[in-house]
């Protein structure tokens, strides 16, 4: 994937560092980089379309590798086994947009591509507290305009399941269910993950275009009903 900074001074095919990111930050403190659009001009040796899941099975892409328990966030990573490329010539594809809520300075952005069996997640979230640990779902609604993004509602939860860990079968989980993220020591996260069984712009009951990313202020511990106990809500973003 392809980044610019909003400041026109970072351009390139992988995520500026930390530093190089909090040195470009705005005047608000927020993240001065973006993802390259359809508008931007092209660039030189883009990656594969399924770099992001390559990246998980290799696990060497993430800032989020140190070892974990299963179940305990990132380092429980999404089986993506069964996620194959689509065989499409534009597979589809969405950006999330994520905005502070809740009094937070959270930020990013996401980009999610269609693969067979579900759909890949891939960005990058700043504004965290340095070492935080925080839930991370899509929500039902596609509206971010609460101050508290309460207006995005519940988890998605298109199969009527239980709140669950995102490495468990769809009648265990929510579909909206993901890994929790940890910030690094300076507030950084990358995401690069999956959801199975989700689907983009296909129209039915699966599709994500239209709903909400949230991340909330605590971590996800995968069991307390219905949100596992992730509290408030920090930043939202609509998948468009």
């Amino acid at each position: 994937m392809d980044y610019m900074h909003f400041c026109g001074r970072y351009v390139g095919n992988s995520l500026p560092s930390a530093p190089v990111a909090a040195a470009a930050a705005d005047r608000v403190g927020r993240p001065c980089w973006r993802l390259r659009t359809a508008g931007d001009p092209p660039m030189k040796n883009t990656k594969p379309l399924l770099l992001a899941a390559i990246c998980l099975s290799m696990a060497a892409c993430s800032r989020n590798d140190a070892p974990r328990d299963p179940g305990d966030g990132p380092g429980a990573p999404v089986d993506t086994s069964q996620l194959t490329p689509t065989g499409a010539a534009e597979p589809a594809a969405a950006l999330v947009r994520l905005e502070s809520r809740s009094g937070s300075a959270a930020v990013g952005e996401l980009e999610l591509r269609a693969v067979e069996g579900g759909v890949t997640i891939n960005g990058e979230i700043g504004g965290l507290t340095a070492g935080s640990e925080h839930g991370i779902h899509v929500h039902e609604n596609g509206d971010c305009s609460a101050a508290d993004a309460s207006s995005a509602g519940g988890h998605f939860n298109p199969h009527d399941a239980p709140h669950g860990a995102p490495t468990v079968g769809l009648e265990q989980r929510h579909l909206g269910d993901m890994p929790n993220i940890v910030a690094d020591e300076n507030g950084f996260t990358h995401i690069n993950t999956a959801i199975v069984g989700a689907t983009l712009r296909d129209g039915g009951p699966t599709d994500l275009i239209g709903r909400a990313v949230v991340v909330h202020e605590k971590r996800d511990d995968y069991v307390t009903q219905p949100s596992g106990d992730s509290g408030g809500r920090i930043a939202c973003g609509v998948i468009r």
